[in-house]
């Protein structure tokens, strides 16, 4: 299906690992489960070694066939060839980096449980816009919740944008047993971090989050 900027499935976001080797092993995995899309995601790196991995895992992503996205970091994604940038809150605003990056590169949003915020940045031509925290996150353990019927509002004001629409990205605290309820919801694609990377077996828990994508599709 094309109906949508960004791709339809699993979206890995990378945990807080200092070993480059393991978080391409990893990576790999869950793109051998069918991982579509992943966000270099690492705030405590030095920028010398943050642009390192960002160079490995681009390589690595163009091998195995998955979107990569850098996290705050435009001029990064720029300087490297990433395929695209995700912005929160906290950094330059979607106006700025849309015109700074151009129209080629994608680019996410967060809208933690905002649809007002949502339907702002979907006038600067984004490529999705994530809510979340749905469920407790270690990863973001001061956001506040997003009830699932904010995927559903999201949801209307994407299909609204035309075709292909900006996809709905859902974040926070997703694991496998929550997985069909959240796409249920609404969303397009389930950002995970520790839900995917923390799991003994990465590839089969890939495998299984992409296997609840199918089933939605299936069941429509």
């Amino acid at each position: 299906m094309n109906d949508l900027r960004f791709p339809r499935g699993l979206y890995g976001v990378t945990p807080e690992w200092a070993d480059a080797d393991k978080l391409d092993h990893a990576v790999r995995a869950a793109a051998r489960g069918g991982m579509t899309a992943l966000q270099l995601r690492i705030k405590t790196a030095t920028p010398a070694w943050r642009k390192a991995l960002a160079l490995q895992l681009r390589d690595t992503c163009r091998e195995v066939g998955v979107i990569f996205m850098v996290n705050d970091d435009w001029r990064l994604a720029l300087e490297i060839g990433a395929d695209g940038v995700h912005v929160g809150r906290e950094d330059d605003a979607p106006a700025l980096v849309r015109r700074a990056i151009g129209p080629d590169l994608l680019l996410g949003v967060s809208c933690y449980a905002d649809p007002a915020l949502a339907s702002k940045h979907l006038a600067h031509h984004v490529d999705y816009i994530a809510f979340g925290a749905m469920f407790a996150s270690q990863t973001k353990p001061l956001a506040p919740p997003a009830p699932l019927s904010v995927l559903e509002t999201g949801r209307t004001l994407s299909q609204s944008m035309g075709t292909p629409r900006p996809a709905v990205v859902a974040i926070g605290g997703i694991r496998i047993a929550q997985a069909a309820s959240v796409i249920q919801a609404g969303a397009d694609s389930l950002a995970v971090v520790g839900g995917l990377f923390a799991t003994p077996d990465i590839e089969e828990t890939a495998r299984a989050f992409s296997a609840a994508f199918q089933d939605a599709q299936t069941k429509t």
